[in-house]
């Protein structure tokens, strides 16, 4: 049996007094259609507004909610969303002027991240940021009952105080949730530090795939690894991270993890609460970032991508940007030092790819031939682990090694070193 899908009317607003990030036009439009899609919705139609300022009541002009109104009758839409953050008592009013419920770009990116987050990890996490998103607008939502005790005196049977008091019960039990959650994911943190810290022993560069959602990282993921993740065409498809093993060259194997997508406007309660995931990037190695040239806003979408980077810690890690979709692309391709074309749908380009990164991470690293005392054998299978050892011969005076030895490795194994 098909499911009905819900119908929706879009609102932006471009005030003067906003910052310029944060004003809606016609792309982050299309992209808040995208975002009702992924959600299960419709988009039917949307207005759009220039003004100097948001109206405090309503958000947008009473011209244009009567607009958003007659839109809402006109296609029998139930529910309405706005591009721009409102406050809770906005999102009131407006419901109650176009009789439907009303949602902001954030709190329809949160229902989204929770029907997407699979692992218990991705689930505290949205978890956490609906419980910071749903605080500040308790009070909206309890605002009938106050309104009531207010008017005229005396107060409705059964309305005198009791909503002031749900509201600060309802208050108490939300920061009680959130300070559990913030512990749980505390100890995944500490978990990852751990395993993170064994990673480092082995010796095992981390590389990330970082980029604006439905750029193609996961698809990508799976042409260099065989991941078998589900690589579909819509808005935040991976939330929970996945890691995998790459052989980039003969002596050279990385571990690739993939990492929830970025949006312009991404609410910042969001990014806080996925800091336990997204920190993978400032331990990382090397960042990919991969941006889907056949975007007409490529180039906007890639400078959310470098400031939500910086925001997290890593704007100092290697990067290579790896412009995507190149198949679908008709004019010149991008090209320079750490810059790469490919098509993660065909293959195409990921040999170059590869290379990069392979030279990325040799860049630092030091070939040489050493001589290896049989009481310091361990030497051996540190440089083995790390996929290292080019050649190997045991003689009488120890174990004769050629190999590619990383920057941190060096200072123990430099003692070692002959002229061959």
């Amino acid at each position: 049996m098909e499911i009905k899908r819900e119908k929706a009317i879009l609102a932006g607003l471009a005030a003067d007094i906003m910052p310029e990030d944060e004003r809606s036009t016609e792309i982050s439009m299309e992209e808040l259609a995208a975002l009702v899609e992924t959600a299960g919705g419709e988009a039917e139609a949307y207005v759009l507004q220039n003004r100097p300022a948001p109206d405090p009541r309503t958000f947008l002009g009473e011209g244009k909610v009567a607009e958003m109104k007659a839109l809402v009758d006109a296609h029998g839409c139930d529910f309405a969303v706005i591009d721009n953050e409102i406050s809770p008592s906005q999102m009131r009013v407006l419901s109650e002027e176009l009789g439907v419920r009303v949602l902001d770009r954030s709190g329809l990116i949160l229902d989204i991240f929770a029907q997407r987050a699979q692992t218990r990890e991705g689930q505290l996490q949205v978890e956490l940021a609906q419980y910071e998103y749903l605080l500040p607008r308790l009070t909206g939502m309890w605002q009938h009952l106050v309104r009531q005790t207010a008017s005229g005196g005396s107060s409705p049977i059964g309305t005198r105080g009791p909503g002031e008091t749900q509201l600060e019960t309802d208050r108490r039990h939300i920061r009680r949730k959130i300070q559990k959650l913030r512990e749980e994911l505390e100890e995944v943190r500490r978990v990852r530090g751990t395993q993170r810290r064994l990673r480092e022993k082995n010796g095992m560069p981390v590389v990330a795939l970082v980029g604006y959602t439905n750029a193609g990282k996961s698809t990508l993921l799976n042409c260099l690894t065989d991941a078998g993740i589900p690589a579909n065409d819509r808005l935040f498809d991976t939330l929970d991270t996945t890691t995998r093993r790459l052989r980039v060259s003969e002596t050279q194997e990385v571990l690739l993890s993939d990492t929830v997508g970025f949006i312009r406007k991404l609410p910042h309660h969001l990014v806080e609460a996925f800091k336990a995931t997204l920190e993978e990037l400032a331990y990382a190695d090397v960042i990919l970032h991969i941006i889907d040239i056949s975007n007409p806003d490529w180039e906007g979408q890639a400078k959310v991508v470098e400031a939500l980077i910086e925001e997290l810690g890593a704007a100092e890690t290697p990067c290579i940007r790896v412009h995507n979709k190149c198949d679908a692309f008709a004019g010149e391709l991008p090209h320079g030092r750490n810059v790469v074309c490919i098509s993660a749908k065909t293959g195409e380009g990921t040999a170059a790819l590869l290379e990069t990164l392979s030279n990325l991470l040799e860049s630092g690293k030091k070939k040489a031939a050493l001589l290896i005392p049989y009481t310091d054998t361990g030497l051996v299978e540190t440089l083995r682990r790390e996929g290292a050892v080019v050649e190997s011969e045991y003689t009488d005076e120890g174990v004769r090694v050629k190999a590619v030895v990383r920057p941190e490795l060096w200072p123990r194994v430099r003692d070692y070193e002959v002229t061959e």
